[in-house]
């Protein structure tokens, strides 16, 4: 090489990375805001910085169109300027980090570090947002009583209007996906000015984490992957074994628990036959019209299926399978009214989202041969489970103008330095235990620790918490049995059906003061009626005996309402805390007594109203016994209207 050649390179290498300092700076910037939630009062007292990431849409074309991606940081509590951080990378894909983070205000690593909070390109409170809605449209095609034929032609039909939309909006829908997720991560850690920082996904975020962690291993410190995707070219094929391999584990437990097999026996007999009812004769139940618009929900067998799915997420909805298993056998409406609105949960995110990231680099490379080999072994779940099986058809229409799609590796991730957590719980559905085994044995400095009682996303408990915080501060010393310390699946039996208990639930937990003031008058005149009267009874005040009676019944009425409507309060606050769930069917039978004081109450309300009407011109103060008696009625009619008292 001449002397011209060895001063000219390294001159065009310094300027080569000048200019490119100076494109990413254009078009990477943070712009702190106004907190996302003003009226959020609990936040008001913390230290959280707000704002928003203004990235290129097309990293490969960053002087084109820009999105904002939106950040919270909740800062330490240990007050350090330069404190180590921890970025979390929500599921889905489509889900928002942002809006969770009532779930990090105390979480345990706050302690010590900074918590970056992140709803990734498309999601929640970034710019812009992908199909919010689309969710909703889902929920009304599963409401409806027609085949998986139908309800995968309008999911799919659905999905291409939301993608129209994007493109009428000018949405680049081919730049959302892992790589370009990771590139927005990495330009935010440089403008946050971290040097590198704890990487922790879950979910659909354990497979972006490690695309960020292959691409840009310098900024990872310490990556956790919590329901971890080992493998993406088989995340979907093996959906349907992955689902009966988890609820073969609740038909095992159940049947070696004596309390739970006396209560639900031979519930693998009763799980498929239920299937093939349902088949036959699918369920319509009334649901709130702000739920489905047509005010009715059918569950057909594949609604069925998916919730029991659904129901091996969650440790709480694990312990109520049998229940619901034999209460959808027994075609209880009442029950599974209820439990619609706590299953549409499930689908409030981002599908503009999910299906720009699904059908950029997971769909293509799953076999839509191999899907049905998988679901072929389980003949009595007939198909498997279609509201998965549709998203093949989804991307198959989504893609069709693609010549390619998303190239991405992890490759490297192999011969990783920092020290990787992985969490896996053992009922877990969708990303099973194995996935766990399997990518720890590929990552060299890796550990897991497994939670066999817990399904999806065992790191959001109290003890995940601990093992998280313990693994950033000593990723060497992390406790692998930490879950031997939790509690058995307690699988729910004994309930006595009243589907009233959800709604009044719902009601005391809402506070609706136009809604509950009236009845907490009520309750008020009642307690100071026999307050009151009792005083006076004592003074010997009265005279008559239809003073005396019409007053002696109202005290008892009175007292017998306080105790009601003070205990069910009471049962529901307890109950809630055990597990939320069982309210959606009633309450344990050990409160029989409050059903048994509703018809109590309820006579001894008549007889008092009758003697009042009978007696009314010989009753001194009428208007105060009147209201006192109507205020029992009041108590009465909020308990038909909940649906606990049946007329």
């Amino acid at each position: 090489m001449n002397l011209y050649s060895k001063t000219l390179l390294p001159l065009i290498v310094f300027f080569m990375f000048s200019f490119l300092g100076k494109v990413w700076a254009q078009n990477v910037k943070f712009e702190e805001e106004e907190s996302f939630f003003p009226n959020a009062e609990v936040l008001k007292e913390e230290k959280i910085n707000w704002g928003y990431l203004t990235v290129p849409e097309n990293w490969e074309h960053p002087e084109k169109r820009k999105i904002k991606i939106a950040v919270s940081v909740l800062k330490n509590r240990s007050n350090k300027e330069n404190a180590d951080a921890t970025v979390f990378i929500q599921g889905g894909p489509g889900a928002s980090g942002v809006m969770n983070i009532l779930n990090w205000l105390n979480h345990p690593i706050r302690e010590s570090n900074d918590i970056v909070l992140v709803d990734i390109r498309g999601t929640g409170l970034s710019e812009p947002r992908l199909c919010p809605d689309l969710g909703d449209e889902f929920l009304e095609i599963l409401a409806k009583n027609q085949s998986p034929l139908e309800d995968e032609k309008q999911k799919t039909a659905a999905a291409m209007l939301c993608k129209q939309e994007l493109l009428n909006r000018g949405v680049d829908v081919d730049a959302y996906h892992s790589t370009s997720i990771a590139n927005d991560l990495h330009a935010l850690k440089d403008a946050l000015k971290y040097k590198h920082w704890n990487v922790y996904g879950v979910s659909y975020g354990t497979y972006v984490a490690q695309v960020y962690a292959n691409n840009y291993p310098d900024d990872v410190k310490s990556l956790i992957l919590d329901s971890v995707i080992d493998n993406i070219t088989n995340y979907y094929t093996e959906n349907t074994s992955n689902y009966i391999q988890s609820l073969s584990k609740v038909f095992k437990e159940c049947e070696n628990d004596p309390e739970c097999n006396s209560s639900y026996p031979e519930l693998e007999k009763i799980y498929y036959e239920t299937i093939a009812k349902l088949e036959k004769e699918p369920i319509t139940v009334k649901v709130d019209s702000y739920l489905i618009d047509s005010g009715e929900f059918t569950y057909n067998a594949e609604d069925f299926k998916v919730a029991v799915q659904q129901g091996l997420y969650n440790k709480q909805l694990v312990e109520i399978i049998p229940l619901l298993i034999y209460q959808t056998y027994n075609r209880n409406e009442g029950a599974l009214s209820n439990l619609v609105e706590a299953f549409s949960s499930l689908l409030n995110m981002d599908y503009g989202v999910y299906y720009c990231v699904s059908c950029n680099e997971a769909l293509p490379r799953n076999e839509y041969a191999s899907y049905e080999k998988n679901a072929a072994q389980f003949e009595k779940l007939k198909g498997g489970i279609s509201f998965y099986k549709s998203d093949f058809k989804v991307c198959e229409q989504w893609n069709a103008t693609k010549d390619s799609v998303a190239v991405i590796s992890v490759e490297s991730l192999q011969n990783a330095s920092y020290p990787v957590l992985i969490l896996s719980g053992g009922y877990d559905p969708i990303t099973p235990e194995d996935n766990g085994h399997n990518l720890v044995r590929k990552l060299t400095n890796s550990k897991i620790v497994v939670a066999p009682t817990y399904g999806h996303t065992p790191g959001f408990t109290d003890i995940g918490n601990e093992v998280t915080k313990n693994f950033i501060e000593a990723p060497s010393k992390v406790d692998v049995n930490a879950y031997s310390e939790a509690e058995k699946v307690s699988f729910v039996s004994n309930i006595e059906m009243n589907a009233g208990i959800s709604e009044m639930g719902t009601s005391l937990s809402q506070l609706d003061p136009f809604f509950i003031g009236p009845l907490a008058i009520a309750v008020f005149v009642m307690i100071a009626f026999v307050f009151i009267y009792t005083f006076n009874f004592i003074k010997k005040k009265y005279n008559t005996m239809p003073d005396k009676v019409i007053r002696i019944l109202s005290t008892i009425t009175s007292v017998i309402g306080i105790f009601l409507i003070a205990n069910f309060v009471l049962a529901v606050l307890k109950v809630s805390e055990i597990n939320y769930f069982i309210l959606a069917f009633g309450l344990p039978t050990t409160y029989n007594y409050l059903f048994t004081t509703i018809i109590i109450f309820s006579i001894f309300l008549i007889l008092t109203f009758l003697y009042f009407i009978l007696k009314i011109k010989k009753i001194d103060e009428r208007s105060i016994i009147f209201s006192v008696i109507f205020s029992n009625i009041l108590l009465l009619i909020y308990m038909t209207y909940w649906g606990v008292v049946v007329i």
